[in-house]
């Protein structure tokens, strides 16, 4: 039986505090987790109290080692950031992402 933990909002705000010198990030609570942008575009997620990202060239090449992780049942694997108490490290990843990140979509107007 697997246990499934939401994540803690001072894991979070300790996250978003080690981002803090970038323009732009933000986050979404979903269902207990927390949705992770720059500047509107999706670069990961919290997850159990676990930092992961999206696998782009830039992330693979800037963590050739991380282990890929499920964020949830059914999802695509992500990758674990274990360095996450290093500040300027974690800001060079998510800056060195964020052209590889797909642009936000358009939502559709209901009329």
């Amino acid at each position: 039986m697997v246990i499934i933990m939401a994540s803690s909002k001072s894991y979070l705000d300790y996250i978003m505090e080690q981002l803090a010198p970038l323009d732009g990030i933000s986050c979404r609570a979903m269902m207990g987790e927390y949705i992770l942008y720059c500047r509107g575009r999706i670069f990961g997620g919290i997850y159990d109290n676990r930092l992961l990202v999206k696998p782009t060239p830039a992330s693979e090449r800037l963590m050739p080692n991380a282990p890929r992780e499920l964020p949830y049942e059914g999802a695509k694997p992500l990758l674990l950031v274990e360095e996450a108490d290093d500040r300027d490290f974690l800001c060079a990843l998510v800056e060195a992402m964020y052209s590889e990140l797909p642009e936000p979509k358009k939502r559709k107007q209901v009329k």
